[in-house]
Parts: C-alpha cells; sequence; structure tokens
C-alpha cells in the first residue's frame, strides 16, 4: 500500500536539525580540545590571574610600555656631625659651662697632688660646630700641693671647677685689651716663691678667676661672699717660675696674648683643675 505523501516531509526535517546540531557540537568540542599549548595557557592565566608565557601583555618579559614604571629612590643624607667638645672635659665638667659662653681658658693639671699643669685658650664662634684651639699649648703653674675640689685659705691648693673672668688689672700699662682694666701701684708683690724664685712682676699682668668674689669688681677687691675662710684672691698672673698659693700662672709673653684674645663679649671662663677631676 503506498505511503502517503503528507507523512514524509513531517520526519525530514528533525532527521536534518538533528544531524546538524550533532556536527556543531562535534565542531565546538574539536576546537577546545584542538587549541594549542599558548591557547590554553593563556586562557588558564586569564581564569587563574597566573602570568602567561613571556611576550603575554602585562607578563614578565613584555614590552617596557605595557609595565609599570620603577619606582624611583632618594637617598638620604647622612646625619649632621655632632658639635666638638674640648678634649678631656667629663659630662659633668661640660654642663657647668654657660650656654652663651664662646671663649674657654681651659687649665688642666698633671694629677690632684702636681703644681705644673697645661693652659689652652678655646672658642667656639659656632654652636653648630663646636670647640676649636685658638692658642697653642702653654706650660703654666697652679698651687703648690695641686688642686681642689673645695679650697680654704692656706691649703695651699687652687680650687677644681669653672669659673667666670670678667676684670683685668695690673702694675702696668695693658696691652690691647676689651677687658675692664684697674691699672694700679697696688698690685705689687715682694718676697720670694717656694723654690726661692723671687715674686716682683708677677702681678704686672692679671685676670680674676671669679672664685669667692663679686664678678666685675676690680681684682684687688676684697669682697669674699663664701666667707674669708674660704680663700680668694685666685688670679691668672705672671708665672714666677714656681708654684702659687692658689692662682694659675702663665709666662709674661703669654699673658699679654691672654689679654689681647679674652673678649667680654664672649662670656669667658676658666676651666681649671687637674686631668681626673675635669674628666668626670
Amino acid at each position: 500500500m503506498p505511503v502517503p505523501r503528507s507523512r514524509v516531509p513531517l520526519r525530514l526535517p528533525y532527521v536534518v536539525c538533528a544531524a546538524f546540531l550533532l556536527l556543531l557540537a562535534g565542531c565546538g568540542a574539536g576546537s577546545l580540545t584542538g587549541m594549542d599549548g599558548n591557547d590554553a595557557t593563556m586562557r588558564a592565566a586569564t581564569a587563574t590571574g597566573v602570568p602567561g608565557p613571556p611576550g603575554a601583555a602585562g607578563a614578565p618579559g613584555a614590552p617596557a610600555a605595557s609595565r609599570a614604571p620603577a619606582q624611583s629612590r632618594t637617598a638620604v643624607p647622612p646625619p649632621p656631625a655632632p658639635p666638638r667638645e674640648i678634649p678631656g672635659l667629663g659630662p659633668r665638667t661640660r654642663a657647668q659651662i654657660p650656654a652663651g659662653t664662646r671663649q674657654a681658658f681651659v687649665v688642666t693639671g698633671e694629677s690632684a697632688d702636681s703644681n705644673r699643669s697645661t693652659a689652652v685658650l678655646y672658642t667656639r664662634d659656632d654652636p653648630a660646630v663646636g670647640w676649636r684651639p685658638a692658642l697653642a699649648p702653654w706650660p703654666a703653674h697652679n698651687a703648690l700641693n695641686g688642686w681642689t675640689a673645695e679650697h680654704y685659705e692656706g691649703d695651699l691648693r687652687s680650687p677644681v671647677g669653672v669659673f667666670t673672668l670678667t676684670a683685668a688689672g695690673g702694675r702696668l700699662e695693658p696691652p690691647a685689651t676689651s677687658f675692664p682694666y684697674d691699672l694700679s701701684p697696688d698690685f705689687r708683690v715682694e718676697g720670694e716663691g717656694f723654690h726661692g724664685e723671687p715674686l716682683e712682676g708677677s702681678f704686672d699682668y692679671v685676670i680674676a678667676i671669679d672664685y669667692n668674689r663679686v664678678p666685675g669688681t676690680s681684682p684687688l677687691d676684697h669682697t669674699r661672699p663664701l666667707g674669708g675662710e674660704r680663700g680668694g684672691g685666685i688670679w691668672i698672673h705672671v708665672d714666677h717660675g714656681g708654684p702659687t698659693q692658689g692662682c694659675v700662672s702663665v709666662t709674661e709673653d703669654r699673658m699679654k696674648e691672654l689679654l689681647t684674645a679674652l673678649d667680654p663679649a664672649a662670656e669667658p671662663v676658666i676651666v681649671m683643675g687637674d686631668a681626673a677631676s675635669l674628666s668626670r
């Protein structure tokens, strides 16, 4: 019996569509599994965030234009050098030097019981730079029995400490100096020193050390704020070739140099004592 025409066209489209869908599925599968290594790696990198092979955009080895520029580095300058300190002075001694002082006459004894010392004038023009020696070291004398942190009249020791220098004087006309200078015949002395040396001329030039005295007054002023038992009349004066009773002495030419160099505006001080005491 013949098949009716109306049934054949109904099945053919379904068969053709099914075959076409299978063909598309096959092409899609073949295209995915047929990727070369680079394509697969790039797709994996896109999914996971792992860099792709060299040459890939944003990956190491890519052109410089595709990478972020390197961060510039700024060199850190070294810290400034600390201000220079006066050699041989410890923190306690340095702390006694006033902040405004720009001249320090440092007299360092050989030992606590020695009457021989070395004197150096230091200046501090720029606090940021610190101290520097202004004059070469000079030999000096101090008291016969050396040094003491607590001076008393007649102990034949020089007081240890930092003291201001505010007045000068003498029997002779002064060299060029800006220091207040008391010219008087009362700066006379006679007799002999401890070694038999003559004392005459020792007070031709003197600079008063402000130990137990009123600063700014004549060296001849006998006012003793600490009392007479604590001694006084401690000066820098002309050396007579031997130890003193409590003063500091340098040669006459050095006294003239010191008077010329000292400037009241620099608020000068004397730092005096044996080396061990000054190092504290």
